[in-house]
């Protein structure tokens, strides 16, 4: 897919996150299925964190001028390239423990979730304008996927929301369950 296909899907996969906030109540948004499990609020917190802070953040750190904190990050592993060839997270869930850092917040209304999810199309539509003069040798590190450049980090947001429409749709289920 190229920046305006990437761009496209995304705007569509979060249209979709907004439309289905429509159908619960905050107790339903806030309600967590087991003790170590998000909420689907935290979920929808989780993709506006991701994308804002480490996602777009990087790929701006890729764009900067001289870039020299972020020409250094090296390849990507071999888990980034089968991931960026497949244009696609694999659909397998990734429970990582609870923590301060790690574990979002719960939302304090649907409002701010939309705000959220607009705010990332916002830096979305931002960041689209500028990478195709984006330097291909600039790149920064992903834990697991290693060097990225701007345009990785860009599609990375679009495959991220797509991969948690999975988590989504298991939540809603468990929803439905405990409040059928």
């Amino acid at each position: 897919m190229n920046t305006t296909e990437i761009l496209r899907s995304f705007e569509d996969i979060t249209e979709h996150y907004i439309q289905e906030l429509e159908g619960f109540s905050m107790e339903q948004l806030k309600r967590q299925p087991g003790e170590n499990e998000w909420s689907l609020g935290q979920m929808y917190q989780h993709l506006i964190n991701a994308a804002l802070y480490m996602q777009l953040a990087n790929a701006e750190r890729c764009l900067a001028p001289g870039g020299d904190d972020a020409a250094s990050a090296g390849e990507k592993t071999e888990v980034g390239e089968t991931v960026f060839g497949q244009g696609s997270l694999p659909p397998v869930r990734i429970q990582v423990p609870p923590s301060p850092q790690y574990t979002p917040q719960q939302p304090e209304s649907k409002e701010q979730l939309v705000e959220g999810l607009k705010s990332v199309v916002r830096r979305m539509n931002e960041i689209a304008s500028k990478l195709e003069n984006a330097p291909l040798h600039h790149t920064v590190a992903h834990p697991r996927f290693g060097g990225l450049t701007a345009e990785e980090w860009f599609r990375l947001v679009e495959m991220h929301y797509r991969h948690h429409l999975l988590q989504k749709d298991r939540l809603k289920q468990a929803l439905l369950l405990a409040f059928n």
